[in-house]
């Protein structure tokens, strides 16, 4: 039996099943697909696919459905990740180029994701430990009162208010602001942070009200709570899979409440548009064994600094959603990047 055959024919079977919600039978594959085959010689590449667990029949006298082996097979044989057409390109970069901060960033790719594959887009906030510093601004607010502003590489932007111990000159006010942008400017945050406790003993006149201004921006850098925020889209897609999803519907539900575990479903950020595809029971939750995630790392230059992915039933159109997620985050990734 020849294994690129029964393969063609595992595809041709996933192919249907996403397309129609039905278990596909011997006739319906020889007549929807070229295999250049007889329906006895399908029947019994389908005895064999069902024998070795890649799908299996969920009734007597019906057809065959893919089993989590049989869609692992399927995308792990994928010889190339359906292409984004020239339309569909140019219409996610107009979308997401519109943005104007960082939030409207998130919100816009999660609602691109979930119209791109009519699925639960899920986008996670980026973290701060990842991100580099980009600029800070000292803007005197009355003489003995500054407003710290911190702008970082993903686009953030944390405002402080610092109550000096004495006035400060605009002479002063000047020269402040260039030993912090020295030597804050282009490094990550625990080197920023490990710079600023420096800048504030090396003995300098102002020290004291460095102290005060290093103290509100390690406040901001240290400010975890997006590390953990995720962005939600397209729940009611849902509702699309009826009884089918039925059984992974009500547990999907609730771990859309729960942002740390949709982070646990999104796995590790990957960077380089490598995009990671969980099938059901590899999942790390097993109440959600009945779905599948596909998702990958976004950030500027080659680290992620956060994740993005869709989140459905096992009957998945896998390539249109890998194609999807991996546009999305090299868009977004270009947009921090120039941000």
């Amino acid at each position: 039996m020849s294994e690129e055959r029964k393969l063609a024919v595992l595809r041709a079977i996933v192919e249907d099943y996403v397309d129609t919600e039905e278990p596909v039978g011997s006739k319906a594959l020889v007549e929807r697909h070229q295999l250049g085959v007889s329906p006895a010689t399908v029947r019994n590449d389908m005895a064999a696919l069902e024998e070795e667990g890649f799908i299996r029949q969920p009734h007597t006298s019906a057809g065959r459905v893919p089993t989590d082996k049989g869609y692992r097979l399927f995308v792990d044989r994928l010889t190339t990740v359906k292409p984004m057409s020239t339309a569909e390109k140019r219409a996610i970069s107009a979308f997401l180029e519109r943005a104007v901060d960082l939030d409207d960033v998130v919100q816009r790719s999660v609602r691109l994701l979930a119209q791109l594959t009519q699925q639960v887009a899920v986008v996670q906030y980026p973290t701060l430990s990842g991100s580099t510093v980009r600029h800070v601004e000292l803007v005197a607010m009355q003489p003995t009162r500054l407003l710290v502003v911190l702008i970082l590489s993903t686009g953030r932007v944390e405002q402080r208010l610092a109550d000096l111990p004495r006035e400060l000159d605009e002479d002063g006010l000047a020269a402040l602001r260039s030993r912090v942008l020295h030597a804050v400017t282009g490094a990550r945050i625990q080197e920023a942070t490990t710079a600023l406790s420096e800048l504030t003993e090396d003995g300098h006149p102002d020290a004291d009200i460095a102290a005060v201004v290093s103290a509100a921006l390690v406040e901001a850098m240290s400010d975890h709570r997006s590390d953990e925020r995720v962005a939600i889209g397209g729940t009611a897609n849902l509702a699309r899979f009826g009884d089918n999803f039925d059984t992974g519907l009500r547990p999907l539900l609730e771990a859309l409440e729960e942002h740390v575990v949709l982070l646990t479903l999104l796995g590790e950020a990957q960077s380089g548009g490598a995009v990671t595809v969980r099938i059901g029971h590899e999942g790390p939750i097993s109440e959600l064994s009945s779905t599948s995630v596909v998702a990958t790392g976004y950030g500027p230059g080659q680290e992620a600094l956060a994740s993005l992915g869709v989140v459905g039933p096992t009957r998945m159109d896998y390539p249109g959603s890998m194609a999807a997620v991996r546009a999305v985050a090299r868009y977004v990734s270009r947009i921090l990047e120039q941000a």
